[in-house]
C-alpha cells in the first residue's frame, strides 16, 4: 500500500513537472523573439516580434484542427497519426498534458525559420508557411519518433528533438534563406558576378539578444528535461545540458580569439544555443564526458557553419540559424550513436526489452561505449528519412507561397525596413533615432543602411530614389520658365554637391544647417490612434533657383552628387515659379519670385 501511494504521489508530482516543462518551452518564445531582434536590425523589430507572436498563435489554430492527430492519433502503418477531434467532440477524456506540451515543441520549429529569413520576407507568406509546417511538416515527421510511427518501432532515439526540431526547423530556414536570396547590400559582387565582398549587418541590439540566449538556455531545462520520470533522470539530464552549451560557449570563445584577434560576443551567444542543440537528441542517454564532446564540437561547428554560409555558399541567414539549428541538430542525431551509455539513468528505460521499442526508447549503446555500429546506423537512417521529407515538402510548400503570394518584398519596402511597410510602425523604438549620428553633426553612412551599389552609374532606380528621393517634381512647365530646387542632405556631402552645381553652371546658391526628419506632421502615422512626432536630425538645406539650366539635369547632378549608396543620402524639393518682378534698386537688378507652387 505504501509503494502505490508512493507511485501515485511521484505520479502526480511528474505530471505537474511535465506541464510546468511545457510552460517553460513556452517562454522560449520569448527567447527566441529577443535573440531574433536584437541580431537584426532596429528597422524590422517590430515585424521579428509579430512573427515571433504568430508562429505560436497561428500554429495554435492549424495544431488544434490537423497537426494533434497527425502527431498523436492513432496510428496508422507507423506514417502518420489518424486526424480527430477529440478536442471538441471528447473533451472530458482527452489528453489534455500532451497537447500542450507537444504544441509548445511545434511552435520552436517554425520559430527556428523566422531568424533566416529576416528583413525580407513578406508577412503574409510567413503566415503561411509557418502553419504549414505546424500543421503537416512537423507533426508527420515527429509522429515517427515521438507518436508510435517506424522510427521509434526500431529503436530510433531522439529524447526531445535534435533531429525532430531543430534540423528541421534548420533545413526550412536553409532552403528558405536560399530560395528568398540574400538582403540588399550583405554580398558585393564584381563584373564576372562573383561575389567579391561579404558586408556584415551587425545586430543592433546585443544585449538583448544576450538576454534571449539566457532565457532559452533556462527554458531548455524544461524542453529536455520535462520528459524525465524520476529525479536521477532529471538530475542527470540538468547536468548534460548544463555542461554542452557551456563547453561550446568556451571553445567557440577560444577559435574566434585565435582567428579574428578579438573574442566574437554574437558568435558566443550563437554557440551557447549550438550546444543546447547538439544536446537535446542524448541528453538522457550520454554522461559527462559526452556531453563535453559534443559541447566542443557544437562550438566549432557553429563558427564554421556561419563562415560556410557567408564565404562559401553565400547565404544570408541574419541570425545564424542554420548554423546553431541545423548543423547541430544533425550533429546532435548522431552523437546519440557515439555516446548513448548505460551509466545514464534513463538508459534502461529506453532500451526496453531489447526487441521491440517505443518513443524515447533506444536499440544499443553508442560506438565509444561498446555498442558497436548498431545504434549510429539508425540514427543515420532516421535523419535521412527526416531530412528528405522535411526538404521535399518545405521547397514545394516555398514554391506555391512563392508564386501565389511572392516571398519577398519589394527592393523599397527591404530598404524602408518592414516595420513600416508591413506594419504601418515607423518605429519599435518610438523617441529613439535610429540613425546613426556622429559628435561632430555630419550623417556618417554605415553597414546598416548599406543599399549594396555604391556606384550611381550601376545602381538601379529604386536604389537611387531610395538613397536621394525627387519629393516634388515639376507635372508641367513653369510659365515664367524658373524652377526652385531645394536640396536636403548630409552635410559631409555639401562640397560635392557644390562643386557638381556648379560644373553644371549654377553660380548661386543659398546654404543653411537645419534639423531634418523622414517622419513629419501630417503624414499619417499612428499609434493608438495618436499622430507621431518627428524625430529630428542634423541636415543642410541648399537652395538654387535654374532658368536657362534644365530642371532635370539639376536633379540627376544632385543624385549624383549625394548618392554614396544609403539611406538617407538626400532629398530634393522642385518648385516652379509663375510670376517674377523686376525691383531696380541702384547698380543691381533683383527678381522677386512670387507665387510659387
Amino acid at each position: 500500500m505504501t509503494s502505490e501511494i508512493l507511485d501515485a504521489i511521484s505520479g502526480e508530482v511528474y505530471g505537474v513537472w511535465f506541464l510546468i516543462g511545457a510552460a517553460l518551452v513556452f517562454w522560449m518564445q520569448a527567447g527566441f523573439a529577443m535573440v531574433e531582434t536584437g541580431f537584426t536590425r532596429a528597422k524590422n523589430a517590430g515585424n521579428i516580434l509579430m512573427k515571433n507572436l504568430m508562429d505560436f498563435c497561428i500554429g495554435t489554430v492549424v495544431f488544434i484542427l490537423l497537426g494533434f492527430g497527425l502527431l498523436l492519433g492513432e496510428d496508422m502503418v507507423g506514417l502518420i497519426g489518424k486526424p480527430g477531434f477529440d478536442i471538441f467532440t471528447d473533451y472530458a477524456n482527452f489528453d489534455w498534458s500532451n497537447f500542450v506540451f507537444n504544441l509548445v515543441f511545434c511552435a520552436t520549429t517554425a520559430t527556428i525559420v523566422s531568424g533566416a529569413m529576416a528583413e525580407r520576407t513578406k508577412f503574409i507568406s510567413y503566415c503561411v508557411y509557418s502553419a504549414i509546417i505546424s500543421a503537416v511538416i512537423y507533426p508527420i515527421e515527429a509522429h515517427w519518433t515521438w507518436g508510435g510511427g517506424w522510427l521509434a518501432q526500431m529503436g530510433f532515439h531522439d529524447f526531445a528533438g535534435s533531429n525532430c526540431i531543430h534540423m528541421v526547423g534548420g533545413i526550412c530556414a536553409l532552403i528558405g534563406a536560399a530560395i528568398l536570396g540574400p538582403r540588399i547590400g550583405k554580398f558585393v559582387k564584381g563584373k564576372d558576378g562573383k561575389v567579391e565582398k561579404v558586408n556584415a549587418f551587425p545586430g543592433h541590439n546585443l544585449p538583448i539578444g544576450c538576454l534571449g540566449v539566457f532565457i532559452l538556455w533556462l527554458g531548455w531545462y524544461g524542453f529536455n528535461g520535462a520528459a524525465a520520470t524520476t529525479v536521477s533522470e532529471l538530475g542527470s539530464i540538468f547536468v548534460t545540458t548544463t555542461i554542452a552549451p557551456a563547453v561550446a560557449t568556451v571553445v567557440a570563445m577560444i577559435i574566434t580569439w585565435v582567428k579574428y584577434g578579438k573574442p566574437d560576443v554574437s558568435m558566443c551567444l550563437n554557440a551557447s544555443l549550438a550546444g543546447l542543440v547538439a544536446i537535446t537528441a542524448p541528453c538522457d542517454v550520454c554522461d559527462a564526458f559526452g556531453a563535453i564532446v559534443i559541447g566542443a564540437v557544437a562550438g566549432v561547428l557553429v563558427v564554421f557553419g556561419v563562415w560556410l554560409l557567408d564565404y562559401k555558399l553565400h547565404i544570408d541567414d541574419p541570425v545564424g540559424a542554420v548554423a546553431v539549428h541545423c548543423l547541430n541538430g544533425i550533429w546532435g542525431t548522431i552523437a546519440v550513436g557515439l555516446f548513448a551509455t548505460d551509466t545514464a539513468p534513463a538508459f534502461a528505460r529506453g532500451i526496453g526489452d531489447g526487441v521491440t521499442y517505443g518513443a524515447n526508447q533506444i536499440a544499443a549503446k553508442g560506438l565509444f561505449y561498446g555498442g558497436g555500429f548498431k545504434q549510429l546506423g539508425i540514427q543515420f537512417v532516421g535523419m535521412g528519412a527526416t531530412i528528405l521529407w522535411t526538404a521535399v515538402t518545405i521547397t514545394i510548400a516555398f514554391l506555391l507561397i512563392k508564386k501565389i503570394f511572392g516571398l519577398r518584398v519589394s527592393e523599397e519596402e527591404e530598404i524602408v525596413g518592414l516595420d513600416s511597410c508591413e506594419h504601418g510602425l515607423p518605429s519599435a523604438y518610438a523617441g529613439f533615432s535610429i540613425v546613426d549620428v556622429s559628435n561632430t553633426m555630419t550623417m556618417d553612412v554605415n553597414e546598416n543602411t548599406d543599399l549594396g551599389v555604391a556606384d550611381y552609374d550601376k545602381a538601379s532606380d529604386t536604389l537611387k530614389n531610395a538613397a536621394v528621393k525627387v519629393a516634388e517634381a515639376p507635372v508641367t512647365a513653369s510659365p515664367s520658365g524658373i524652377y526652385k530646387v531645394v536640396i536636403i542632405a548630409k552635410l559631409a556631402r555639401f562640397e560635392i554637391l557644390k562643386k557638381a552645381l556648379n560644373d553644371l553652371g549654377v553660380t548661386g546658391m543659398t546654404m543653411n544647417q537645419v534639423m531634418g526628419c523622414g517622419i513629419q506632421k501630417g503624414a499619417g502615422e499612428m499609434y493608438r490612434g495618436v499622430e507621431l512626432d518627428a524625430t529630428l536630425l542634423p541636415k543642410v538645406k541648399v537652395e538654387v533657383v535654374v532658368s536657362k539650366i534644365p530642371v532635370s539635369a539639376v536633379i540627376e547632378a544632385a543624385k549624383k552628387a549625394l548618392y554614396t549608396g544609403h539611406i538617407g543620402d538626400g532629398k530634393i524639393f522642385v518648385y516652379s515659379v509663375n510670376k517674377v518682378v523686376k525691383v531696380r534698386t541702384g547698380e543691381e537688378d533683383f527678381a522677386a519670385l512670387q507665387d510659387v507652387e
